[in-house]
């Protein structure tokens, strides 16, 4: 089973940056495709950003050109580097597989406001 700890959140002004981390255990963590997703209050959880074990990426299009993830396979850490930040990405963010296990980690908080 995959162990996922997220870090990284904050509150950040709009137009700001922040850089989450997912660390992650599992002896077959290069293999596996991992994505970030988050949950803002009220909606369902959606996800944000893909990358294969191959390093592969895909995501969402409210976040293309903002947005980059990726993944560090000797640490077992996957990051998302969030640039122009804006209210609309306030959410908790969450790691998990793609397609996502039923364990989730406790998921970073991210607040965009001024």
């Amino acid at each position: 089973q995959v162990q996922l700890v997220e870090s990284g959140g904050g509150l950040v002004q709009p137009g700001g940056s922040l850089r989450l981390s997912c660390a992650t255990s599992g002896s077959i963590f290069s293999i596996l495709a991992m994505g970030w997703y988050r949950q803002a209050p009220g909606m369902q959880r959606e996800s944000v950003a893909t990358i294969t074990g191959g390093g592969s990426t895909n995501y969402a299009e409210s976040v293309k050109g903002r947005f980059t993830i990726s993944r560090d396979n000797a640490k077992k850490t996957v990051y998302l580097q969030m640039n122009s930040l804006s209210p609309e990405d306030t959410a908790v963010y969450y790691c998990n597989t793609k397609p996502p296990t039923r364990s989730w980690g406790q998921g970073t908080q991210v607040t965009v406001s001024s």
